[in-house]
């Protein structure tokens, strides 16, 4: 196995999309690629009336313009700095809090956005330490492929897990009758929301997948690891898990960011890539 440790610099080629997949009207999941930040976001909306996508989106619009307003800063406000974290998780986990308020806020402002949220899986890269902060609210996932082998890196929010974490004597039979696709935390559902946050060291070759539920709930696990063995590009991976989806129903909408380690060797100076959002 590789060791986490990189040997030299490293940056991330990345690439989004999404799509309504078959049998949804509206699509209301958002993503963002902010490669500038290192900020990879994908957000799966839900409400009525188009609440949902106006959910995600504005996770995704806050986050990016924290980052971007507080370029080359520790700021946190109004938050309070957490010691016990490093600088990037402050910074991530401060922009999910704020896009958290953001969408509870306008909920109760106004009645058409009463009870909108999303979920939101985010992954942030810090290229001096080769780390990468992987924070999550709700059941949309990561995932990572290292030579050869596709693992899980985040853990639904769900009733399901709740369930199991509390009764893990429960039988197949009895798991077989928990109620699905009930989420137990979402942004924009209250004033707070508590968000996972873990750490990573990532290895040249890395692919990171993050993706909502419309994706991993049609595309197994070993159709994710194929995937991502064919090919390098993170556009064509892209493009690939969407058609799976697709091809195995389309029930939800559908957004994958993937994300590939890359050995750094541009120049100090050389511009980034523009940032892809679902627009």
């Amino acid at each position: 196995m590789g060791k986490p440790n990189p040997p030299h610099r490293m940056r991330i080629v990345a690439s989004g999309l999404t799509d309504v997949g078959l049998q949804r009207e509206h699509n209301e999941d958002s993503f963002l690629v902010l490669e500038e930040h290192d900020l990879f976001i994908v957000a799966d909306g839900m409400g009525g009336h188009r609440a949902g996508d106006v959910a995600s989106r504005v996770a995704t619009e806050t986050m990016a313009e924290f980052f971007r307003s507080t370029a080359n800063d520790d700021v946190t406000w109004p938050y309070h700095f957490d010691t016990s974290l490093s600088e990037e998780e402050n910074r991530l986990l401060t922009g999910i809090r704020l896009a958290n308020r953001q969408i509870f806020e306008r909920s109760i402002r106004s009645r058409e956005y009463h009870g909108m949220g999303t979920t939101m899986v985010s992954a942030l890269f810090a290229r001096h330490s080769g780390k990468l902060y992987i924070g999550h609210v709700g059941d949309s996932r990561c995932y990572r492929l290292r030579e050869g082998e596709v693992r899980l890196m985040t853990r639904d929010h769900s009733l399901v897990n709740d369930y199991l974490l509390a009764m893990p004597e429960l039988s197949e039979d009895q798991k077989g009758e928990l109620p699905k696709n009930v989420i137990t935390r979402a942004l924009g559902m209250q004033d707070h929301v508590v968000v996972d946050l873990q750490c990573d060291e990532p290895i040249e070759g890395d692919i990171y997948v993050l993706c909502s539920d419309g994706l991993s709930g049609m595309v197994p696990d070993e159709s994710i690891l194929e995937t991502l063995s064919d090919s390098t590009d993170p556009e064509q991976i892209c493009r690939r898990l969407i058609e799976t989806a697709n091809h195995n129903g389309g029930e939800d909408n559908i957004t994958a960011v993937v994300m590939r380690l890359v050995a750094d060797d541009r120049p100090d100076d050389e511009p980034e890539s523009e940032p892809l959002d679902d627009l």
